[in-house]
């Protein structure tokens, strides 16, 4: 008891810091949110014709967007989701830059029941760094 006490915020740190760790382990599963590395986002666009959705602001989108993409940013994407009703039933790939603002924008659609949205792991970065194409 007395080292509980005498550590009390080392342990709180470290209790912290491992919630934190689940939660990103965890997080994207708990809110329903589908993850598809670039491989398979590949896939989905060959062969399963998905529509790429990119929720970055404009100004990223015109320095390098993956080819096709339809661009709606993540701020605007609740009033314009109409735009998106002719894909609810095919695959959509969500792009951002990291990965953070599509696993948002893929919850959203999927309470949308938007049954196939995908956010792309590790985002525009990860694809940028596989060598994969961009048009600017």
């Amino acid at each position: 008891m007395q080292f509980i006490q005498n550590n009390i915020w080392m342990l709180l740190i470290a209790v912290s810091s491992g919630t934190m760790l689940l939660w990103s382990f965890l997080g994207n599963r708990l809110r329903g949110v589908k993850e598809v590395d670039n491989a398979g986002a590949l896939q989905l666009i060959n062969h399963k014709n998905a529509l790429i959705l990119d929720v970055r602001d404009e100004s990223e989108f015109k320095a390098g967007h993956i080819r096709g993409a339809k661009l709606i940013p993540l701020l605007k994407l609740k009033e314009r989701i109409g735009e998106l009703e002719r894909y609810r039933n095919q695959p959509i790939v969500v792009v951002c830059r990291s990965g953070n603002r599509s696993s948002t924008a893929s919850a959203l659609l999927g309470n949308q029941e938007f049954a196939q949205a995908y956010s792309l792991s590790g985002g525009m970065m990860a694809w940028q760094k596989a060598d994969l194409p961009v048009e600017k």
